[in-house]
């Protein structure tokens, strides 16, 4: 049995692009909160959540402050909160928190993406033997080469690797 290839009307390309886009992002959401668990962004965010209560309750100040209510206050109220500022950033425990939570948030979101990416643009495709995806599958769609030939398994990574 064959079966005639034709390119997918765009109306149809785009349905499944969407569909196949909106669930990848829920795959990398997932993998985001997975490695946050499994690397302890958590840990460190109490960390420095702890930094900020124990300096705000020692200096009774708020360093939930916009620039404009920063500018507000008095030459002696920003002096104060400065002392406040730079003994948290002197706190050596806060600092390593804050920096790993921003190192760890990178790691995170890059790895969930590509993760999602990998999972659905390469390992799907294989597993449906077709070069499919779950949207490219409902509306009807596969991948194949510029011949009509299907696509190979080096072919698929690095089209869902390198685009």
């Amino acid at each position: 049995m064959t079966h005639e290839i034709q390119k997918a009307n765009f109306g149809k390309h785009t349905l499944a692009w969407l569909f196949d886009l909106i669930l990848t992002g829920i795959l990398a959401v997932t993998f985001g909160f997975l490695l946050s668990w499994l690397l302890g962004y958590n840990g460190y965010n109490q960390t420095l959540e702890d930094a900020y209560a124990r300096y705000e309750s020692q200096f009774g100040i708020s360093f939930e402050k916009t620039l404009e209510q920063y500018e507000a206050m008095t030459e002696e109220e920003q002096a104060y909160y400065d002392m406040a500022y730079n003994t948290l950033i002197a706190d050596q425990e806060a600092m390593h928190a804050y920096n790993m939570m921003i190192s760890l948030a990178m790691v995170i979101v890059s790895f969930g993406i590509l993760l999602a990416q990998f999972l659905w643009e390469f390992l799907m495709p294989l597993w449906f033997g077709n070069g499919q995806t779950l949207g490219k599958k409902i509306f009807g769609l596969c991948l194949v080469r510029s011949n009509g030939a299907k696509m190979g398994t080096m072919q698929l990574f690095t089209r869902s690797i390198l685009g």
